[in-house]
């Protein structure tokens, strides 16, 4: 069941038209994460979405009742809707337990059994209800607003990059709370971030965002390996670029004979993922290449390497074993299929 219908949105800031006839489909139950760069209009969508902009033209509806349309414009209070903003934005002067059981009516058992039974969901201790906002680390201010946004039971929940402020290790930690309390709950969500890895991995869906379009939706299994288009492509991660032929499914470039997504005939743009560069010891059958320098990352390392012809690749080395040195002589092969995009 659709849970969020999105259709021909088009909306402005004065002049500038942000969002160009903008489609979005999100079942019920599922999160939905809209991906791109800064300025592309994913949160002007969410706030659209949310009712705190209101669109020029275009339709929304939740679960099946519209709430933009020609003639119809529901209130942000009566959309059935929990927002958490990038910064948390928790009322200071109030406890823990005073921010969660906000919008929270009376003041009976009832109301405090549901603020425990939040604060239980999002994993804070039950003593942390009594501190202000102030006195909590950034991770436990976010799960502190995602348990004032869940407080009314809402349909959708709507995250405006909420882990974007907290650092690496905290942001790893905080997504995967949020996204557990998130499943218990069974709302559907919608995410707005820019951040290729958090998209990917919080996401059940990805819709890519650019220039107030949007360009792809799909899970994140089938945009990053088939993106439709060669910014998509570098959008999502890492990208080795070469030129080539493509005919009936099949490439040809420096780096060998290879299967290609997609059906795209003549000359091309080949694209693929650094992870299905493989280096090794120089065989036939394999492009010769001198190993330029490495980046390490710690749980994997990037490798440069060079062609005999003058273009480089780059090789994702999970765990940095035994790596070539630079100025080695390596065998380049590709595993699974490639991108095969379009000259411009």
């Amino acid at each position: 069941m659709t849970e969020l219908m999105v259709r021909d949105v088009v909306a402005s800031h004065g002049p500038t038209t942000v969002l160009h006839g903008v489609d979005l489909d999100v079942a019920a139950g599922t999160t939905t994460a809209i991906l791109g760069p800064s300025g592309c209009g994913k949160t002007t969508l969410l706030r659209v979405v949310a009712g705190f902009h209101r669109p020029d033209a275009g339709t929304v509806a939740i679960g099946g009742h519209p709430v933009v349309a020609p003639g119809v414009l529901v209130a942000p209070e009566d959309r059935g809707i929990g927002y958490v903003a990038q910064e948390g934005a928790l009322f200071p002067h109030l406890s823990v337990e005073q921010n969660v059981g906000f919008g929270l009516p009376g003041r009976d058992r009832g109301r405090a059994a549901r603020v425990t039974e939040l604060l239980d969901l999002v994993g804070l201790p039950r003593e942390v209800g009594r501190r202000r906002p102030d006195q909590l680390s950034g991770g436990q201010q976010q799960r502190v607003a995602l348990a004032r946004a869940l407080a009314r039971r809402p349909r959708i929940v709507l995250l405006d990059e909420p882990f974007s402020s907290l650092d690496a290790g905290l942001r790893t930690s905080t997504r995967r709370a949020v996204a557990d309390a998130l499943a218990a709950e069974g709302v559907t969500v919608l995410l707005v971030t820019h951040d290729q890895d958090e998209a990917l991995s919080f996401a059940d869906q990805i819709a890519v965002m650019e220039a107030g379009h949007v360009r792809q939706v799909g899970s994140p299994q089938e945009v990053y390996a088939a993106p439709t288009d060669r910014a998509t492509a570098a959008f999502l991660g890492d990208l080795v670029t070469v030129p080539g032929t493509s005919r009936e499914g099949v490439v040809d470039c420096v780096l060998g004979r290879l299967p290609a997504v997609g059906s795209v005939e003549g000359e091309v743009e080949v694209a693929l993922r650094p992870e299905q560069v493989v280096l090794g010891a120089p065989v036939d059958g394999s492009a010769a290449a001198v190993v330029l320098h490495s980046d390490y990352f710690g749980h994997d390392v990037l490798v440069h390497a060079q062609l005999d012809d003058g273009s480089t690749v780059m090789s994702r080395v999970v765990g940095g074993v035994d790596l070539p040195a630079p100025g080695q002589r390596v065998g380049v092969t590709v595993t699974g299929p490639v991108l095969a995009y379009p000259l411009t």
